[in-house]
């Protein structure tokens, strides 16, 4: 740990602007290559596991991480670094802890999925908590910071994003009954508007604590973020518009960004 911190203090910009460059890499790839988790899964992809079990794996490290980052920080008891520290973790209980278990069906993913994105989770924690226990100049973030312009539009955002991301992943939950194996179009909430609306809540999140925080290590995180998810988001719509064409007509859906993409 002490190594790795080290490492962040002394190179810090060079992991965000070579973390940026992998993620232009990756926003390429994915417009080839669809990960291999939901609807997108195939035998190519190797072994597997309960779809539950995977998402655990997968997010769980970045809460542990940023937990151990935290206590062993003496900014732990600074008010806006344990401000910033909940937020994030408050994101990643959920993903890591609450959404799994309320996935229905069972689904697997490919442990390949499940190592790369537990990689990516890893390094963000080191990013994230590196920044705002460690590398962030002494009394940047002071008590006042929570009254500022940025906290205060970024954490709306942040919480915006959530409620978007939560609900549309209700929406998705609940389009099938139980023993139904068919494939519904989702409808309602910025379904409306997109046929990716919980990857939109979760980009509006990472934006939002992007601002928040106001620093290049929440950039680059929500650079990711999109990268990630709007190759994904553009494969769902294509597959939407051959299991729905009906639903496409006379009607715009975007991908993942209402208006935009």
């Amino acid at each position: 740990m002490n190594f790795i911190l080290k490492v962040l203090q002394e190179d810090y910009n060079t992991v965000l602007i070579s973390m940026s460059i992998i993620a232009v890499v990756v926003f390429i790839a994915l417009f080839f290559v669809k990960a291999g988790y939901g609807q997108f899964r195939t035998k190519y992809w190797g072994l597997s596991l309960n779809n539950k079990l995977g998402w655990v794996l997968m997010e769980l490290p970045v809460f542990i991480l940023m937990l151990l980052l935290c206590i062993s920080s003496e900014r732990a008891i600074l008010i806006p670094h344990i401000v910033f520290f909940l937020l994030f973790q408050l994101h990643y209980l959920q993903r890591a802890l609450i959404f799994p278990f309320m996935i229905k069906g069972k689904s697997r993913m490919p442990i390949t999925v499940i190592l790369l994105g537990a990689i990516f989770n890893t390094v963000n924690a080191f990013m994230q908590g590196g920044w705002i226990f460690y590398v962030s100049p002494k009394n940047y973030y002071t008590p006042a910071w929570l009254l500022s312009p940025q906290f205060i539009v970024g954490t709306l955002l942040f919480f915006a994003g959530m409620i978007i991301n939560m609900h549309s992943d209700h929406i998705i939950r609940n389009l099938r009954k139980p023993g139904d194996t068919k494939h519904y179009f989702p409808k309602g909430g910025m379904f409306k508007y997109v046929t990716s609306a919980n990857y939109f809540g979760e980009f509006i999140e990472w934006v939002g604590f992007a601002i928040l925080i106001w620093s290049w290590s929440g950039v680059v995180f929500a650079l990711w973020t999109f990268a990630n998810l709007a190759p994904r988001a553009d494969a769902i719509r294509k597959s939407y518009m051959q299991k729905f064409p009906e639903e496409f007509e006379n009607k715009k859906f975007k991908r993942m960004i209402p208006f935009i993409y």
